[in-house]
């Protein structure tokens, strides 16, 4: 049996863009959540007198820790009890979290609110992709991956800008009361429009045993543990750019009033490689896509290395490596993330759980080992794609069997 999805899914009262809007703007929410605040890290730093610069960075890690740890948590939850009574409860933590750091009295306290609201954020982020699941599976969810990946990439390319202007005409604080009203918004488009998806005749168990077995079933599916950490290799990645990208386009290339406009550009290139992945991906393959982009990936990163990792090199070509560069992650996240899932069925929210924790887990901890070795260069990131790209690899390649660009084979999963 085929594991191809309807050509016409159903998405409850909404229309396919009104659900993949929604859907992107979930997903978006935590791309809000850190890119906003980019511009904003010297205020911030400045604020509380930080001595050390790189510390900056833990107001984008400890939200990252935050959505990371949560994830276990909405995942099995919605399997349990439906998709929608989570997603508020996520919601409403959220935006709580969000009022509490724009009134923060010190760093201690904007990290802990910072942390919380990276708890209530995760569970936006791990429903979206368990409600995808309810409606597609296979190929169909890639595509669907791709769609929300060129939406969603909005975000990034214009929050930088965003948080300038806020900045402009007040002060860093208002930010954090710009997120909770975005999250309002969406509580509400949620609550006017969005159907459960999985309804009592489709929920887990809601014993411990009945956790377990599907918790177990997630851990030992080869195929969503494998491409589980590729993804987790090339959030590293990103997080690692995301967390030192102020200060390499401020201190190292001087370019303070073009940064949002740099960043945005880089990210445009996720946006573009999402674009022409929905359109391809049924006619060549995903896997193929996948594997594809994740090779010219490390072959960008060696690249890189036979010039001996500048830790100058001049802003042309640092930024056309870092396009290619995420123009070959464009490809491969929503692609990976599309058969981390494909295995699961009725455990949709635990496995989004699963995938979503440790992916989220290890950006975090990759990404912020990564910008604490800042050292007012550029070398440690040049370095570290190279390393992370060759362990997705490595990654993708185990989970295949050495089979990157075979016949795509025919599996039927419920």
């Amino acid at each position: 049996m085929s594991n191809t999805p309807s050509p016409s899914p159903r998405f409850g009262m909404m229309s396919r863009p009104e659900f993949i809007g929604m859907m992107a703007m979930m997903i978006a929410l935590t791309a809000l959540s850190i890119d906003v605040m980019l511009v904003a890290l010297p205020d911030i730093a400045l604020a509380y007198n930080l001595t050390d610069p790189n510390d900056q960075q833990l107001v984008i890690i400890s939200y990252m820790i935050g959505f990371s740890l949560g994830q276990p948590l909405w995942g099995p939850l919605s399997d349990a009890v439906g998709r929608k009574p989570v997603l508020y409860a996520g919601f409403a933590i959220y935006a709580v979290a969000a009022v509490a750091a724009a009134l923060s009295s010190s760093f201690e306290m904007l990290l802990i609110a910072r942390f919380i609201q990276g708890v209530g954020g995760a569970s936006p982020r791990i429903l979206s992709m368990a409600i995808v699941r309810d409606y597609s599976r296979g190929t169909g969810m890639a595509k669907a991956m791709s769609t929300l990946m060129t939406v969603f990439i909005i975000i990034p390319v214009l929050a930088p800008s965003l948080g300038g202007l806020i900045l402009a005409l007040t002060n860093w604080r208002w930010l954090f009361s710009l997120l909770a009203v975005v999250c309002l918004g969406l509580f509400l488009w949620s609550i006017a429009r969005l159907e459960e998806s999985h309804p009592a005749s489709k929920r887990a168990a809601t014993t411990a045993t009945g956790i377990w077995l599907a918790a177990r079933t997630v851990v030992t599916t080869r195929t969503t543990v494998g491409y589980t950490l590729c993804v987790g290799f090339m959030l590293g990645m990103l997080m690692g750019y995301v967390s030192t990208a102020q200060q390499i386009f401020v201190d190292v290339y001087h370019q303070g009033t073009l940064f949002p406009v740099l960043f945005g550009v880089v990210a445009s290139a996720i946006a573009l490689a999402s674009i022409l992945n929905s359109r391809f991906v049924v006619r060549v393959g995903i896997r193929r896509m996948c594997h594809t982009a994740l090779v010219a990936f490390v072959v960008l990163g060696s690249a890189m290395g036979m010039l001996g990792f500048p830790g100058h090199p001049p802003l042309w070509l640092f930024m056309t490596y870092m396009f290619l560069g995420f123009f070959c992650f464009g490809f491969v996240a929503p692609n990976a993330n599309a058969l981390s899932m494909e295995p699961m069925g009725r455990i949709a929210g635990m496995a989004s759980s699963f995938v979503g924790f440790l992916t989220s887990f290890m950006g975090a901890g990759l990404g912020g080992y990564l910008g604490q070795h800042f050292d007012g260069s550029v070398r440690p990131l040049v370095l570290g794609f190279l390393i992370f790209g060759l362990l997705a690899l490595a990654s993708v390649l185990v989970t295949e069997k050495g089979n990157l660009w075979g016949k795509e084979p025919e599996r039927d999963y419920p």
